[in-house]
């Protein structure tokens, strides 16, 4: 019999190899989801000449971190979510007190079947969700049009035309941010995604105070950038499997045929160029998590807002980082705020050749 202490040696000794061996498996599935713990056997590293993987490198996400999951709702109890996730369908369960936002905080009771959701699970809890986010949508570019309750919002080559209603009760609340809804001018608006358009909410940041073509010039540079670069991360909705693995970079290089179109202007701070496919490791300096990603592609109008995000004290001036959203709450940004202070990681992970500055010759 187990004794009531839990001592299996009696269990083991009594079921003779075979109990034995299954112990020990157990032991060695629990080693493997479980984070290491003060005394425990080290983790085998990779074999000799064999490349690690870039989560390896990250040092970020681990088995207790929270998982991130993104579907649409098929039910919704006070206990429970149930979500059909590319994966199949999904439960997850609602603690009390959740936080759920979907245009503004509310209770789970404000979800809906058709939803579509991303779902923060508790620290080493995979099952259990801790914040949720419901049709969030974000359009960062320039305004094309202008009528008395809607914008259409140029977001560069790579993506279609974004048409942005404006509510009369958030009206107020936005033109604090961006005094200027006129064409030529930047906007950068968070809200709830409909069917071919975006309700904006909420202002993700101030507006630069200059038209788009009349951003200040750049100013030359002089000797090589530095392996490590703080300013802010910010986020945006994904546009394909390659992009949602990956990370969106405002300074890449020219000569990789890039078809989003660099921008005149001030690009704060300034950049050295990389390649689609170059490696960059991205910590969020508020929570200390790090992940190492792929550049997946062009962020060109990150180059001309130079804000700083304030989430946790102040960030360095310039957007070095565009995130999908999952990527981007699972290293612990809240969408909603839109943004987090970061550092990016280049040195130590990209190949030693001489890196030109954004703009350099």
């Amino acid at each position: 019999m187990v004794a009531q202490r839990g001592d299996l040696e009696c269990c083991v000794r009594c079921g003779g190899p075979t109990a034995a061996g299954r112990l020990a498996r157990r032991h060695l599935l629990q080693a493997a989801v479980r984070p290491s713990v003060a005394g425990s056997p080290a983790q085998p590293g990779p074999a000799a000449g064999q490349t690690p993987d870039p989560g390896a490198l990250s040092g970020g996400l681990r088995p207790a971190d929270p998982a991130v999951f993104t579907g649409t709702v098929l039910d919704i109890s006070p206990q429970i979510i149930i979500l059909c996730c590319p994966d199949g369908e999904r439960r997850i369960a609602l603690r009390p007190g959740v936080s759920v936002w979907r245009g503004r905080l509310a209770n789970p009771t404000a979800l809906e079947g058709g939803d579509m959701v991303v779902v923060r699970t508790l620290p080493g809890q995979r099952s259990v969700a801790d914040r949720i986010w419901a049709n969030a949508g974000r359009v960062t570019g320039v305004i094309m049009e202008r009528d008395r309750e809607s914008m259409l919002i140029d977001e560069g080559r790579t993506a279609r035309r974004q048409a942005v209603l404006i509510p009369p009760h958030a009206m107020g609340r936005l033109q604090v941010r961006f005094p200027r809804l006129e064409p030529g001018y930047l906007v950068d608006v968070i809200g709830l995604r409909g069917p071919g358009f975006l309700e904006a909410l909420v202002p993700a940041t101030s507006q630069p105070a200059y038209r788009v073509g009349e951003a200040p010039a750049r100013a030359p540079v002089r000797g090589h950038p530095p392996p490590r670069i703080g300013g802010s991360a910010v986020w945006h909705e994904p546009a394909g499997h390659a992009d949602d693995e990956g990370v969106r970079y405002p300074a890449i290089d020219p000569e990789t045929a890039c078809r989003e179109q660099a921008l005149a202007g001030s690009a704060c701070p300034r950049l050295p160029y990389l390649s689609v496919g170059s490696l960059l490791r991205v910590r969020n300096e508020c929570t200390g998590t790090a992940r190492v990603l792929r550049v997946s592609g062009c962020t060109a109008t990150a180059q001309l807002f130079c804000d700083r995000c304030v989430t946790c004290g102040t960030s360095p001036r310039g957007r070095i980082a565009d995130l999908p959203m999952a990527s981007f709450v699972a290293m612990g940004g809240d969408l909603e705020r839109g943004c987090f202070n970061a550092t990016v990681s280049l040195g130590a992970l990209l190949p030693e050749t001489p890196s030109r500055a954004a703009g350099q010759p």
